[in-house]
């Protein structure tokens, strides 16, 4: 028998599995799903930066940097002080704890007596009941509400608790999701994914992308007309893309209208609630609007140790609480996380640390000095970089009131217009994609996010190092004068 050499069976092999495994076998309901914030510009990026790492390489730049995902501790945002060194503790119990504060050794010692097996073992399906109890009594300290720690869940990342609760109450296209426009693409892949029919709401950009109940009341009709019951309203606040903080009597009137709607689950994604800057609205919980107006609407609001000042993005720890749902509905949700067993135990005890911080001594101290830097610094680069983005010829962009992102609105030429329409992108996409290609700058293209037909925006962080931010605007304005300028001249091509 002829015996085949190595790379001859390694092609058969590989033959095989091709035709075992091709594209037209996926769920098409994957492959129809988008998600922007890690599209085809950050693909570009990454072969980019292939060939930054050469000796040589052809391009007008050494770095990529990434605005285009709010990962504060990718862009040099340190840790939290007093979290990773109880969460050391926690891991390595019998590491020698001279220099390790009393108070540092006794929460670490507390996280591991609550976890049966230390942290390589699952804990119980809805989370550690030690860390939900110290979630509840935030929410509590935070609203003036009480909350059951047994209505609190403990998931991997807000996104975690998004899937279950859309997993729970989509099953078809009879069942329909009112989402933002612009808004952060998890909710429409999610709302694709499990087949779900989407109905947009468009925020109002000359109204600091307030959320106007008659256009989400236009949107749940939307929905209807086309054969679906509305199942959930998300409200993201503060804003994802837009950062806007919405005042007290805009969260009233959502809950006035849910209240209207019989079925129709509140989803609030409050994961920006510390990042509220300057002269914005201050953060108020659904939770509390709902109490106080008397209402049993239901609500599910969701938190996460990746934004605020934390930015334990790769920890992957958040939490959703319940408000008004039925133990019944209760039970399906425990069934559902029962199925991935646990969330992440090193994500729990960051969830912890996020909501119980320390208490008292230096480490309160040093604490709260860390906090205010990094807010303070964030509202600074925030500020920084609307100016410079509102001062190009073009573009407009609406005074930064939270979260960690801006979303500026851009005028591009008809001839760019063209020549994204001959290269296949959306003008938005075109001009990011041009933008990485000229200065290394990762933005997210606002078609991504969902936008008012006939506008083109991009969102863009403000978390590079504060030290850098200068430089990083002078990098855009360069690239956006000399975009315009090649486009308003004949022919011209950037």
């Amino acid at each position: 028998m002829k015996r085949l050499s190595l790379v001859a069976l390694a092609a058969s092999l590989a033959s095989v599995q091709s035709e075992g495994l091709d594209i037209d076998a996926v769920n098409p309901k994957i492959v129809e799903a988008q998600y922007a914030v890690r599209g085809f510009i950050l693909d570009r990026a990454r072969e980019i930066e292939a060939d930054l790492a050469q000796e040589s390489h052809d391009w007008p730049f050494d770095e990529i940097v990434r605005c285009n995902i709010g990962n504060p501790q990718a862009l040099g945002q340190a840790p939290p002080k007093f979290a990773r060194e109880v969460l050391s503790n926690v891991v390595l119990p019998k590491t020698p704890r001279w220099g390790v504060s009393k108070q540092v050794r006794e929460r670490a010692d507390a996280y591991r007596a609550a976890i049966q097996g230390g942290v390589g073992a699952y804990s119980e399906s809805q989370g550690i009941t030690l860390i939900r109890k110290e979630v509840a009594k935030f929410i509590s300290d935070r609203d003036g509400i009480a909350a059951d720690p047994e209505a609190i869940f403990l998931t991997d990342g807000a996104s975690a608790g998004v899937r279950h609760l859309t997993q729970l109450l989509v099953s078809g296209p009879q069942d329909g999701v009112l989402a933002p426009a612009p808004q952060y693409p998890l909710y429409s892949a999610m709302a694709t994914m499990y087949d779900g029919t989407l109905g947009s709401y468009y925020l109002d950009e000359s109204a600091d992308w307030a959320a106007p109940v008659a256009e989400i009341a236009k949107a749940y009709d939307d929905v209807v007309a086309r054969g679906a019951t509305p199942k959930m309203l998300v409200i993201i606040n503060p804003g994802n893309p837009t950062g806007a903080s919405l005042p007290r009597e805009a969260l009233e009137a959502i809950v006035e209208f849910v209240a209207s709607k019989p079925g129709l689950v509140l989803m609030a994604d409050e994961v920006y609630q510390e990042n509220v800057y300057g002269d914005a609205p201050a953060f108020i919980s659904f939770k509390k609007v709902v109490h106080d107006l008397k209402s049993t609407i239901p609500v599910v609001s969701f938190h996460s140790v990746s934004k605020g000042f934390t930015g334990e993005c790769g920890l992957r720890g958040g939490y959703f609480e319940l408000t008004n749902v039925s133990e019944e509905v209760k039970e399906q949700l425990i069934k559902l996380a029962s199925v991935s067993l646990c969330s992440n135990v090193l994500g729990q005890i960051a969830v912890g640390l996020m909501v119980n911080p320390p208490v008292d001594g230096r480490e309160l101290k040093a604490y709260e000095d860390e906090k205010a830097a990094k807010l303070s610094s964030l509202e600074r680069r925030a500020n920084e970089v609307a100016r410079a983005l509102d001062a190009l010829d073009g573009v407009s962009c609406v005074q930064p009131q939270g979260a960690m992102y801006l979303f500026p609105s851009i005028t591009l030429p008809d001839a760019a217009l063209a020549a994204a329409g001959a290269a296949g992108l959306a003008p938005d996409a075109f001009y990011a994609l041009k933008l990485l290609e000229s200065t290394g700058l990762v933005v997210v293209p606002g078609s991504g996010f969902g936008q008012k037909n006939g506008t083109w925006h991009f969102r863009t962080t403000f978390l590079p190092p504060e030290d850098q931010i200068t430089a990083v605007t002078k990098r855009l304005a360069g690239f956006h004068d000399a975009f315009l300028a090649s486009f308003k001249a004949p022919a011209g091509e950037l």
